[in-house]
């Protein structure tokens, strides 16, 4: 429901109140049938929805599916984006852990200037308008 509340373009407040009471009905039924145990990914539940026809019994479930789906690869696009970027000829050699840290900077945006402001903030430090210059 939260998700479906961020995108008022897809879902109006009675979407969200058909989507509410879908929910409830969809979850009762989904724990009964054994067709639905040991899923995997979200591409598995919207697969097996379509399988056994419940896309048509809760349309506004498989609404929400369908945007999580979309959601997800434009989150793994941009990353792989990202990772042109970050990853040039000179950094080919970088390690995991720090192509993951530099991919998260970069994609989130963060600069030096907050991470500056971050440390300033904890407590226990003290700064001074020198130590920034």
């Amino acid at each position: 429901m939260s998700l479906a509340k961020l995108y008022p373009h897809d879902f109006d407040s009675g979407n969200l109140r058909d989507l509410s009471h879908e929910l409830g009905l969809y979850i009762s039924d989904v724990r009964d049938d054994d067709r639905f145990s040991n899923m995997q990914t979200i591409a598995e539940l919207s697969q097996k929805m379509v399988a056994t026809r419940k896309h048509e019994r809760y349309p506004m479930v498989y609404r929400l599916l369908k945007l999580v789906l979309v959601y997800a690869t434009a989150t793994v696009e941009r990353c792989f984006s990202a990772m042109k970027i970050v990853k040039t000829y000179l950094c080919n050699r970088i390690g995991d852990s720090y192509m993951s840290n530099s991919l998260i900077c970069y994609i989130e945006k963060v600069t030096n200037e907050a991470v500056v402001r971050r440390f300033m903030k904890m407590q226990g430090r003290r700064f001074d308008d020198e130590d920034l210059r």
